[in-house]
């Protein structure tokens, strides 16, 4: 049974973590901040930040880096903080990089219908399964409403849902209020529950098969020849 000193660790950790998270993704949405993963080691904390732009986290000089390190050491209570921060594989199929660019195309006065479009197909070129974004806001008036454009196959519920789906939620902040997006991608290369492959058949198999069936059919013929007789 697990102690409840174990418990408090893993607790106290993964809200420091999240406390990072919401940190980073408020600052450096412009980076196209996507994540951050927090490790303990011997000698302090190592602080490994994965963005689309690395360059505008790191600054001229390393200067970003340096206020970051600060920062983490004083306000989350980080101790000799090693920060590395990495690029993103896959862009396209990060779906908190996708939020943020939706979010910046918004704030530049592009129209949602047009960015949603463009990201859905960027999306479904790089190999994804499935996509839906969901923009909600003051979009054609001073009532609030949302719009919704889906393409490929999108899993909601079940177990699937936790490793195939990348979720993320970001807010831009336009002269007619907070637009809030939503965006869902289905990973590629993950084997779904409900996927079928139909292998192919060599014709060499097709021969044999069909050299048995005629066979058989031959061996009833004769059978029933004999029984007649």
């Amino acid at each position: 049974m697990v102690g409840p000193r174990v418990k408090s660790y893993f607790l106290s950790y993964g809200l420091k973590k999240l406390m990072i998270d919401e940190f980073l993704a408020n600052y450096f949405k412009d980076a196209g901040y996507a994540g951050v993963e927090v490790f303990r080691t011997p000698t302090g904390h190592r602080v490994v930040i994965y963005a689309e732009y690395p360059g505008r986290l790191i600054g001229r000089g390393g200067s970003v880096i340096k206020k970051l390190t600060t920062i983490l050491q004083t306000r989350f209570g980080l101790e000799n903080v090693n920060i590395t921060v990495s690029p993103v594989m896959d862009p396209d199929l990060n779906a908190r990089v996708v939020a943020f660019r939706i979010v910046r195309a918004l704030e530049k006065e592009i129209p949602f219908r047009r960015v949603m479009m463009g990201m859905l197909k960027r999306i479904m070129d790089a190999g994804a399964v499935g996509a839906e974004i969901i923009i909600s806001g003051k979009l054609r008036g001073e009532r609030a409403t949302y719009e919704k454009m889906r393409v490929g196959k999108i899993y909601k519920a079940g177990e699937p849902v936790e490793y195939i789906i990348d979720r993320a939620v970001a807010r831009a902040l336009l002269k007619p209020g907070i637009y809030g997006v939503e965006v869902l991608i289905v990973k590629p290369g993950i084997k779904l529950p409900d996927h079928v492959e139909i292998k192919p058949v060599k014709p060499e198999a097709l021969k044999q098969e069909a050299q048995q069936a005629g066979g058989e059919e031959k061996a009833l013929q004769e059978g029933g020849g004999v029984e007649g007789q």
